[in-house]
């Protein structure tokens, strides 16, 4: 059963009256930050993870194109 307006606005008058609206602000603001602070968290290490991948596809290639370089070079001392 979901509250009414009228019971809803009692509750953020008794809410701010005991609370008062600094420390509400200061709470809502500290909210904000830290959620902030978490998705950017999440997006670097998205990121980070997706840099590790890159570099770990070019040293395959890499190796790839040096052991190409090896067998060629074996074929042609034959």
């Amino acid at each position: 059963m979901m509250p009414s307006l009228p019971q809803l606005l009692i509750l953020v008058a008794v809410v701010v009256l005991l609370f008062g609206t600094k420390k509400l602000r200061t709470l809502g603001s500290d909210l904000g930050a830290s959620i902030k602070g978490f998705k950017k968290a999440m997006n670097d290490d998205d990121g980070h993870d997706q840099k590790e991948q890159d570099n770990l596809q070019k040293v395959e290639n890499i190796d790839s194109s040096d052991t190409n370089n090896k067998d060629t070079n074996n074929s042609k001392k034959e």
